[in-house]
């Protein structure tokens, strides 16, 4: 019998960690065949249950109206035909990979394997660690043989948090697994959620690689143009112009400077610089890529700090509103988020800091930043606007509301547009100090 005959026959297909990437993979599934979300976060459970997505990426209402069974109970996991893992996979504070939660839940998946169960991976992991790591805490936690009592795969994330256009079902699905009839059956399993392509990579190392690739490729390609923006503000050339002359040639890229944060692009990298030094090559470009964005807070700090000395601000105690904290635009993930550093990095002079974010849930905010968390109804009287994140909100702001932000006199009012939101001549002309990367 199938593994797919297995599942509609009644067996169940369990997923293991319910964040941003295993809720929406478990909510689909759900709709298709009896399916269990694991998480050993009890707190989080009782949140679905209630039928809320703090996540937002699948909605309250797909969470209330599913069928997925909640548990922490690892005993649930004994009932699945196919096992899919989708655990974060952080890095250290010394930028190594951090694979505690991986590691982790291979064995609570070990201790409760059964013969005939594929187990699939979805964390971001460097090459080698599906077959060289996870499946042998598999076979020691449940003394079973890889290859013969059980399969394992591996099948890369590749949803972007906050994006409504592409989504799970229509994002191509690379899948791989450790032979040839494991594979068609993962790629069966995936077909009956994925309308995009399923992709079939030759081996489980093929596609590790593939995900993290594709993640460094626009590290390096955004780390170019935030070094270009540093140039620019060197020479006195607006950057944003230069980039729109750039785009008129057929095979540009369109890549802009930003603050690069989140749990891929800041993290994958990172991935496949350590496993490339320990089997003897060195990423020079990867690794100088990461230097440039992982220092792209500070600079719009202390280019924030440079504004205000030459609008005649005095930077003690000054009034700084920063818009924005999470990692990217209309999202609640704080995950490596530049902009929580840009925050703390103005705390540094001294600033009476106050903090907007229509999209966050304070209770993930250290307390000193929760107190400075304010509605964006009463941002008034302030002696400067940094725009961090382009949250819709923001965005929909028109240049004469900004202006009634400020303290009422005769002051440049200074404002730091991260991400070039706002037409500076618009609001060069309406009294404002803008900059912009």
């Amino acid at each position: 019998m199938s593994i797919i005959e297995d599942l509609k026959g009644g067996k169940a297909l369990a997923v293991v960690g319910l964040g941003y990437v295993g809720l929406p993979l478990a909510l689909a599934f759900a709709k298709k065949v009896r399916t269990i979300g694991f998480d050993i976060n009890e707190k989080k459970l009782k949140t679905y249950e209630q039928g809320i997505d703090p996540t937002k990426e699948a909605g309250d209402d797909a969470v209330r109206q599913t069928t997925l069974e909640f548990t922490a109970d690892p005993a649930a996991l004994e009932q699945a035909a196919f096992i899919i893992v989708a655990v974060p996979t952080p890095i250290t504070e010394d930028d190594m990979p951090d694979l505690t939660a991986v590691k982790s839940a291979s064995r609570i998946v070990g201790e409760h394997l059964r013969p005939g169960t594929i187990v699939c991976y979805e964390s971001t992991v460097y090459p080698g660690v599906t077959r060289r790591i996870c499946a042998p805490i598999l076979e020691e936690a449940s003394g079973l043989v890889c290859g013969k009592d059980f399969k394992v795969a591996y099948s890369p994330e590749r949803i972007n948090p906050g994006d409504k256009v592409h989504r799970l079902q229509n994002i191509c699905k690379i899948v791989s697994a450790t032979d040839k009839a494991a594979l068609e059956d993962v790629a069966q399993v995936y077909g009956m959620v994925i309308e995009a392509e399923v992709y079939k990579a030759p081996t489980l190392e093929v596609a590790e690689a593939a995900k993290l690739i594709e993640n460094a490729q626009r590290d390096v390609n955004i780390a170019f143009m935030n070094e270009v923006a540093r140039a620019f503000h060197h020479m006195n050339i607006d950057t944003k112009e230069v980039i729109k002359a750039m785009n008129t040639k057929w095979n540009a890229l369109h890549f802009t400077p930003g603050l690069v944060g989140g749990h891929c692009i800041s993290v994958d990298p990172y991935y496949f610089i350590y496993e490339a030094r320990r089997s003897g090559y060195v990423t020079h470009l990867a690794a100088a890529s990461r230097l440039v964005n992982d220092s792209m807070a500070e600079f719009v700090a202390t280019s924030t700090i440079r504004e205000m000395i030459r609008a005649d601000l005095r930077v003690h105690h000054s009034r700084v509103c920063l818009l924005g904290l999470t990692f990217k635009e209309n999202c609640p993930d704080t995950r490596n988020s530049k902009a929580l550093q840009i925050a703390q990095h103005l705390l540094k002079y001294e600033v009476d800091l106050s903090i907007v974010d229509p999209w966050i849930d304070p209770a993930v905010l250290p307390a000193d930043l929760r107190e400075r968390l304010i509605p964006l109804e009463e941002v008034q009287n302030m002696d400067v606007l940094v725009f961090a994140v382009q949250h819709r909100q923001f965005s929909q702001l028109a240049p004469e509301t900004l202006t009634g932000l400020y303290r009422k006199n005769d002051r440049l009012k200074v404002l730091v547009d991260v991400k070039g939101m706002y037409d500076c001549h618009a609001l060069e002309s309406l009294g404002f100090l803008y900059w912009s990367l």
